[in-house]
């Protein structure tokens, strides 16, 4: 509580909130992209209000260490389950990049969306509801509540808006995470009857779980089950298949949710959830974690090379990308999580720029095949120099964002793991080679078949420039991000 009032709840609630006054206006498509998108703001402006206001915050009274903003209420007491929700840095940062995706979600659909558009727009307030209850739960069945109700709109975005295979593609996104969920759940289950045998008390407070003792055999058990739940989600390699489907069929706003924050889902609840509550399951999975990372990396770089779809490169170069997030997670140093939650900030930025300009792209030409195009520089040139400057900030240029959280990841790992850290370096190549072929073949090369495009429009354009300042400041200055962490991450590896 801050001076009496739920700012948390107030932050969960309030997209929902706003997707319940869509209803009255549901027949009016302008009333509806208005109202959802100044839903959309409000949450952005009071997630931004508390990162200027986070340094004056003390430490919540009866709070886990590092939580400053910290609200407990009772609700189904018989079983233990209680409303808990708590803000430390690693939460304020996904909180605002949150907030900050959804607002560029909403705002990518403005026109691309003509058909239930009420719909639309409700699903994505409702989704954003979902991730900030994940990103602020502090307890595991809420936790778990929250992280199906964020993925039932994803689900229905990409079924009922989305391209090609969609009804595919939907379903094979909610088998995965709901096969992945399910584990979860019995994890969680086991965790609450290891910690009442032992205690005498049956709760799901993550604060009082985290020091239950397991059998060796039995966290381990419980570990992988964690750890295969939020493997898929981030997605680590060979559980990524579902991704490039989701990503190809689903609609502009559905790809950049998806790049933008429900794969740090997956990474967030091994870093609040898995390696707290298991710390030496985690330990003794860490040489496995390390080497789905490094394939990952590898492999999500040399398939994106491959494709053909512009989105399906994105997508696969999301792969990769993630596997730098879960290498510095198997390292498990203050340095190589702090470059992890940094690189979650800034691959939500820069993918989720890229899936918006294929997406403009598509609903001009209708088509997203690298070989359509050729000559936009000269074609339309606002739009050619976003789509360079998000192809670059992606391959890791020097001065901008994804080259900022890639060195630190690398750097904190090192010590623990050089040859992981040698071989991802591959990884950092990779993508270097399919983003420089990307922009040429659509930028520089000669025209191959003439189209009429028009460029980036004045939302557009704001949306991309917005987008493109986050890119170059995390990249130039990363600092404050990372003082933010140094508490969080410091109780988290035990060097506060």
């Amino acid at each position: 509580m801050v001076n009496g009032y739920p700012l948390l709840t107030i932050l969960v609630f309030l997209p929902l909130a706003g997707a319940l006054f869509l209803i009255p206006v549901w027949k009016r498509p302008e009333w509806l992209r208005r109202l959802a998108l100044g839903a959309g703001v409000v949450e952005l402006a009071l997630a931004g209000w508390l990162t200027v206001r986070w340094q004056a915050f003390q430490q919540a009274p009866g709070a886990p260490a590092g939580f400053l903003l910290w609200e407990d209420l009772p609700w189904i007491e018989g079983f233990g389950i209680r409303y808990t929700v708590g803000m430390d840095g690693i939460s304020l940062l996904m909180v605002i990049l949150t907030a900050f995706i959804t607002v560029i979600a909403l705002a990518v659909s403005w026109r691309g969306i003509r058909e239930r558009v009420a719909l639309h727009y409700l699903l994505i307030l409702v989704m954003e509801s979902g991730i900030m209850g994940v990103f602020l739960s502090l307890d595991l069945i809420l936790f778990y509540l929250f992280w199906e109700v964020m993925l039932v709109p994803m689900f229905l975005l990409i079924g009922i808006w989305g391209h090609g295979r969609r009804i595919y593609s939907a379903v094979k996104f909610f088998l995965y995470t709901m096969f992945g969920s399910l584990l979860m759940l019995l994890a969680i289950i086991g965790v609450y009857l290891v910690h009442g045998s032992e205690t005498g008390s049956y709760t799901f407070a993550l604060p009082a779980l985290v020091n239950t003792r397991i059998a060796p055999d039995l966290a381990g058990w419980l570990f992988a089950a964690f750890l295969l739940a939020f493997a898929i989600k981030v997605p680590l390699f060979p559980l990524h298949t579902w991704l490039p489907d989701a990503h190809t069929d689903a609609p502009t706003a559905g790809s950049v949710l998806l790049a933008g924050l429900l794969l740090k889902t997956g990474a967030y609840g091994i870093i609040r959830f898995g390696y707290p509550l298991f710390p030496q399951a985690a330990a003794s999975f860490a040489p496995l974690l390390t080497v789905l990372a490094v394939v990952g990396i590898i492999y999500g770089s040399w398939v994106a090379y491959a494709q053909t779809d512009m989105k399906r490169l994105v997508a696969y170069s999301s792969v990769g990308h993630m596997g730098f997030v879960a290498l510095g997670i198997a390292a498990w140093t203050p340095v190589s999580l702090s470059g992890s939650v940094l690189q979650m900030v800034n691959h939500g930025v820069t993918t989720g720029a890229l899936f918006a300009l294929v997406g403009m792209l598509d609903e001009r030409a209708e088509t997203r095949e690298i070989a359509a195009f050729g000559g936009l520089w000269g074609k339309i040139p606002l739009f050619s120099a976003f789509f360079l400057l998000f192809s670059m900030a992606s391959a890791g240029l020097p001065g901008l964002n994804n080259f900022a959280g890639e060195f630190i990841i690398l750097a904190g790992s090192f010590r623990v793991s050089p040859l992981a850290v040698v071989l991802a370096f591959i990884g950092i190549i990779l993508p270097l080679v399919y983003t420089v072929r990307l922009v040429q073949q659509l930028l520089f090369v000669t025209e191959r078949q003439p189209l009429a495009l028009a460029d980036i429009s004045l939302r557009e354009g704001g949306v991309l420039a917005v987008l493109a300042l986050a890119a170059i400041y995390l990249g130039v200055h990363p600092a404050p991000v990372l003082d933010l962490l140094k508490v969080p991450v410091g109780l988290l590896t035990g060097t506060p």
